[in-house]
């Protein structure tokens, strides 16, 4: 292949976003920008006339508008941002979750979007009621990038992002059964006393945790969970 096929080869697979491409507008830094108050992102308004009714609430703090919309209707709105050309929220920065102290507060999952062609952030909140399943919609694909960040919240709020693909523990070990340390009910020490905790320290196997390539003792494999040998033998790589 020659090196001008090569390029445009790559070209057809990749587009470089440069930031501010989609705005004649010179970047500035703002200055004096309320805490509470201010212009809201644009995409704010554009999302209330494409999706109406899914906005519950539009917050603009410290110069940050934060939408809180409806649960059911977050993934759609999250697609649109992606695919609509007006809006060009390409990457996806973070997503993650919020439990306040009080116990009639709901817990909230929060997306953090960017637009880098425009040079806008949104920050995307759904409320999940406390004392039935926690379960918020998957944006993996949308983002693939979203496939470890909504592991972790599951890992540590015990929230189900369903439509992923391979939602399982990614900071814990998978059969970590003290529950999800960042909920507000998890003790400080753990659920478990100091001593059951090295009891099971000591009892687990550390091999056990290794991908079916990695295993250099066959006992280990058969030691993990049903689950954990079947997706191991159909030759899925755990990611890690």
């Amino acid at each position: 292949m020659s090196s001008a096929q090569e390029k445009t080869d790559k070209a057809n697979r990749f587009t470089i976003v440069q930031s501010g491409a989609g705005s004649d507008v010179a970047p500035v830094t703002p200055r004096n920008v309320p805490n509470r108050g201010g212009t809201e992102n644009p995409s704010a308004a554009a999302i209330k006339t494409q999706f109406p009714g899914a906005v519950k609430r539009c917050d603009v703090v410290c110069g940050e508008t934060t939408l809180i919309v409806d649960s059911a209707s977050a993934h759609d709105i999250i697609q649109w941002l992606h695919d609509d050309p007006a809006q060009s929220y390409e990457y996806l920065s973070d997503v993650t979750a919020v439990e306040f102290r009080d116990h009639e507060q709901p817990l909230e999952v929060v997306w953090h979007l960017r637009s880098l062609k425009y040079r806008r952030f949104l920050r995307i909140k759904i409320h999940l009621t406390k004392g039935v399943p926690l379960e918020a919609p998957s944006v993996w694909d949308i983002y693939k990038g979203a496939d470890w960040l909504e592991r972790e919240c599951y890992d540590m709020f015990g929230i189900k992002f369903n439509g992923h693909p391979d939602l399982r523990r990614i900071l814990m070990w998978e059969q970590y059964k003290e529950g999800f340390p960042l909920r507000k009910d998890f003790p400080m020490r753990g659920r478990f006393s100091r001593s059951e905790q090295l009891v099971q320290a000591l009892a687990a196997n550390p091999e056990a945790r290794y991908s079916m390539e990695e295993l250099s003792v066959l006992d280990a494999f058969h030691e993990l969970p049903l689950d954990m040998r079947a997706r191991l033998t159909g030759g899925e790589k755990v990611g890690e």
